[in-house]
């Protein structure tokens, strides 16, 4: 039974989530443009790991008193499926995209939890000349580049992780879906610990596992598709419904996920009926994808989790 806030339906249902691997990075350059060119290019093509490899995103701007050399910065979170996988990535992105940036730097945003390289391997780019300096046991790496040197710190830590929180807002048009996903994910990136992925935070082809084409691991969530209605025996939706935004959520807890969840959910009800949003969902499998079930009504303002 769905309950009703602000003239807005909310489903009695959950979004399903699931393990993941993530890591912090901490990017800094000598001003806040500069870190921010590296942060954007290193969190390229990862909106989700069907296809990426990973699943990335700014966290936040960092001051120049938040970070370990004094100067502006940016805070990167990148998940994945496996520790093998993560490490893969971090050194591929770093190394194509932030090594490559002018006056940048980077660090370990995580402390604990199992090592993988960072700098370790990216030192190599130094043909020899490159040199270490140890500070308070942790190991950094100096690499001659043409603006200077290349300061990287030797390993960064691997946490485990939530992936796949969610959030889909159904509307009457374009204009509304697109209004309430930029609130809800607006709402969410003030909170730490957590990226929305995908292009600016809202994906428009939301799937479902499998396909009728057996090369496809996921396809077109046609339950959900405005298109679709009347036509396909999975639609879930009312013919007011004209437009579907889904907001994914990955986050470093299972708290984090639904702390930013229920961000998202208050961003939307506030907007509410009149906004034009008619219902918000979540997307699950039956429980069979995940053990991270995050009811809806449970996460509702004033409810808790």
């Amino acid at each position: 039974m769905a309950a009703e806030h602000n003239g807005v339906a909310i489903d009695d249902g959950f979004a399903e989530a699931f393990p993941m691997k993530a890591t912090r990075i901490l990017i800094t350059a000598h001003n806040m443009q500069w870190a921010m060119n590296a942060a954007t290019s290193a969190t390229g093509f990862a909106t989700s790991v069907i296809a990426c490899g990973c699943e990335a995103g700014i966290e936040r701007e960092l001051g120049a008193d938040e970070t370990p050399d004094g100067r502006p910065g940016v805070a990167v979170l990148i998940f994945s499926m496996s520790g093998k996988e993560l490490a893969k990535q971090v050194e591929r992105r770093v190394g194509q995209c932030v090594l490559t940036c002018p006056t940048t730097a980077v660090y370990a945003g995580i402390a604990e939890g199992e090592a993988i390289a960072l700098g370790r391997n990216l030192r190599f780019f130094g043909d020899g000349w490159q040199i270490s300096k140890v500070i308070d046991g942790v190991r950094y790496w100096r690499v001659p580049v043409m603006d200077g040197e290349f300061v990287a710190q030797e390993t960064t830590a691997v946490t485990k992780a939530v992936g796949g929180g969610n959030l889909l807002f159904m509307a009457t048009d374009v204009e509304a879906a697109l209004t309430v996903s930029e609130a809800a994910v607006a709402a969410m990136k003030r909170l730490p610990n957590v990226i929305m992925p995908f292009p600016g935070g809202v994906v428009r082809s939301g799937s479902k596992v499998g396909s009728k084409y057996t090369t496809l691991s996921a396809s077109t969530n046609d339950a959900y598709c405005p298109t679709l209605h009347g036509l396909s025996e999975q639609s879930q939706i009312t013919p007011e419904t004209r437009c579907v935004m889904e907001v994914v959520i990955d986050g470093l807890t299972e708290a984090d996920v639904a702390a930013a969840m229920r961000a998202g959910l208050q961003a939307g009800i506030d907007i509410g009926r009149e906004g034009g949003l008619v219902r918000i969902a979540a997307g699950n499998y039956g429980g069979k994808l995940g053990p991270y079930h995050f009811h809806l009504h449970k996460l509702l303002p004033g409810v808790g989790a």
